[in-house]
């Protein structure tokens, strides 16, 4: 495949992908100037000795990838410093990988425990204002592991918009033992819990939790699940109320009388979290995590609902009911 040279920055815009790439470090390579072309190697970011796009592996990269020039483009690390930006490419129209950016980056977990993480990059342009963003999820990253990945912008869309840098937006993190599922090997609770991305109108935020029974026998529910909003540094926000029911915070939001359900294997219950990012006087409480109990006695599982609370100080919490959309 044909190694090819892009001047930045280019016009375009596109879908990001993301990856997951090897262990290897980016070689140094000769720095290239601002404004000057950025090297492209001979393999594509999709290519199976690449990365895994679809984020389950963390394959060896080939020689062949590209060259580990520095970005000679801003880049921005997260706040933390888990997260950082390595190296921005150029890919070349005759290269045939359906790509026209990748940014390498790297994860390293100086916690005691196993981490999964959610990363957000943005591509941005000369004036400063976001051309695309992407989230990216990284399963499993064990203490003192550093794992490298890649950020792909797909073909060119026809967009004027100028890339000129790539950074990390947003890191969120959550401890392996209370890390959400959806799908995949059931865990040991016998339970799927997750949340959804939720809907925002008028300031009204709505977030669904859901369980899903992926155990051998029935699983009871009867009540709320307990709440627990929970900081950037995943500590208790202790000035929000957790109120039962989701209409203390909008009536328009239907029944909340608690009812015993059990749940046969494959079928799944919703209860709902609502609240106002209302803000008048006081400081804003944003709380980007909530540790979730879906019964007492369950296993906690950390979603994150990202929780504006504005100065309203309030949290609404529905009761588990059935969630007919999901068949077993």
């Amino acid at each position: 495949m044909p190694t090819a040279l892009r001047a930045v920055p280019l016009a375009l815009a596109g879908v990001l992908l993301l990856a997951a790439c090897g262990t290897e470090s980016a070689g140094a390579g000769a720095g290239a100037g601002a404004g000057g072309p950025v090297s492209a190697g001979k393999i594509c970011p999709s290519d199976p000795q690449y990365g895994d796009l679809s984020g389950a592996g963390r394959a060896t990269a080939d020689a062949g990838r590209p060259s580990g020039t520095p970005s000679p483009l801003p880049v921005t690390p997260s706040e933390d410093g888990e997260v950082r930006i390595t190296g921005l490419y150029a890919w070349g129209p005759d290269s045939g990988c359906g790509a026209d950016w990748s940014a390498d980056y790297e994860i390293t977990n100086d916690r005691a425990g196993a981490v999964s993480y959610t990363i957000t990059f943005s591509l941005t342009s000369s004036s400063g204002s976001a051309v695309d963003s992407a989230r990216r999820t990284v399963d499993s990253v064990g203490p003192g592991e550093t794992v490298k990945g890649t950020v792909v912008m797909g073909s060119s869309t026809g967009s004027s918009a100028g890339v000129s840098g790539v950074k990390v937006l947003k890191v969120r993190s959550v401890p392996d033992d209370e890390a959400p599922t959806a799908s995949g090997t059931c865990p040991k609770s016998g339970v799927h819990v997750y949340a959804d991305e939720g809907d925002a109108a008028m300031g009204l935020r709505v977030v669904g939790l859901h369980l899903v029974n992926c155990g051998t026998g029935t699983y009871e529910l009867n009540g709320f699940p307990e709440v627990e909003p929970l900081d950037e540094d995943h500590e208790a926000v202790g000035e929000v109320k957790v109120l039962q029911g989701a209409s203390t915070i909008s009536t328009g939001l239907g029944d909340d009388t608690a009812r015993p359900l059990t749940l046969a294997p494959g079928e799944a219950a919703l209860a709902r979290l609502a609240w106002r990012n209302t803000t008048e006087f006081g400081d804003p409480v944003n709380a980007p995590y909530a540790r979730i109990v879906a019964k007492p006695g369950a296993d906690p599982v950390t979603v994150i609902p990202e929780l504006d609370l504005g100065t309203t100080g309030k949290l609404g919490v529905g009761p588990w009911t059935k969630d007919t959309t999901r068949t077993p």
